[in-house]
């Protein structure tokens, strides 16, 4: 399901539906609060990287877990996940041979492909096998609301054209809990988007003045393929998919065409077949994101494209200095 138009409202006007949810809202920041204030049931031996958001959809959470794999590579990093989306409730490691995105959702499958990767329902569980099998460090995929385990460093993705919303929490707003409980808590900020957006969200969230921040964007990762001027069909299932449209136009494609799924979207043979059909009429090929493509069955992965992005940074010297600390 798309959010409501009136979460991205400015927070100085956050309209009269926000409004009437707000006794809503609040139950949701208490029921969250109060779930924080439960005990860890797990306390790893090593350290625990977390990389959360505060809002709900995609803020660039994925390419972060990858950015800390490169950068940790020599402290074996293990990643955890809940595997939204999957059906196996494990524990168990992802196999990119064995498994699918509808076992072990999509992102947890993607980022097999850079570390070892564990899912669980009870991501503690995961934790607990990440760290027998010789985990020098965990990077937990998501989890900065649930209390399971003890973190060692709370990094929190902001995407920055999004920003925090209308500053209301479900279903008031886009947030998972309210803007100050959560910065309280977080370590780092790695905030995703570029320069006006940055600056933008800085001048109308004075809130994260004081903490450390990385600013970084997301850029085509070098391939060889030659975008510029390519006739893309282009889709995509994730939190905004506009995002991954702008990135696929600024590489020198010309996006012919669009179609946006919801987050996660399961990719039916009726959709698949449309999609296919409809490209070939605009004479454009099917192009799709790294994860979007994760969920697409094998044999039609040879139809589509896919552009795969990465963390870029001016400074990553914010990043750097956090992970010393470990």
């Amino acid at each position: 399901m798309r959010p409501p138009g009136f979460w991205q409202n400015p927070r100085n006007a956050p309209g009269l539906a926000a409004q009437l949810l707000a006794p809503a809202a609040a139950i949701w920041a208490g029921r969250t609060a109060a779930r924080l204030r439960q005990p860890p049931v797990f306390q790893p031996g090593i350290p625990v990287i977390c990389v959360g958001n505060l809002t709900i959809g995609g803020t660039g959470k994925t390419p972060t877990v990858m950015t800390l794999v490169e950068r940790l590579s020599g402290r074996v990093p293990h990643i955890v996940s809940r595997g939204y989306g999957g059906s196996l409730a494990g524990p168990l490691r992802v196999d990119e041979t064995l498994h699918t995105a509808e076992d072990v959702g999509d992102e947890p499958l993607l980022l097999s492909a850079f570390a070892p990767t564990w899912v669980a329902k009870a991501r503690a569980a995961a934790a607990r096998k990440a760290e027998a099998a010789g985990a020098g460090i965990i990077i937990m995929d998501d989890g900065f609301q649930n209390p399971d385990i003890l973190k060692t460093l709370n990094i929190v993705v902001v995407d920055a054209e999004a920003s925090f919303g209308n500053g209301r929490v479900i279903p008031a707003g886009p947030l998972r809990e309210p803007v100050k409980a959560g910065l309280a808590r977080t370590d780092l900020l790695v905030t995703i988007g570029p320069p006006t957006a940055q600056n933008s969200l800085a001048e109308n969230w004075a809130e994260i003045a004081d903490l450390p921040r990385l600013e970084a964007q997301l850029k085509p990762l070098a391939m060889g393929m030659p975008w510029a001027g390519l006739r893309a069909f282009a889709f995509a299932g994730i939190g905004r998919p506009e995002k991954f449209f702008t990135t696929l136009r600024n590489a020198g494609a010309e996006v012919v065409e669009t179609r946006a799924f919801d987050d996660h979207a399961n990719f039916s043979q009726p959709i698949l077949t449309r999609l296919l059909h409809d490209a070939k009429a605009a004479n454009a090929k099917l192009v799709t994101t790294e994860k979007d493509a994760a969920r697409l069955p094998s044999a039609f992965r040879r139809e589509v494209l896919v552009l795969p992005v990465r963390l870029a940074s001016d400074d990553w010297s914010p990043l750097d200095q956090a992970l010393k600390k470990l």
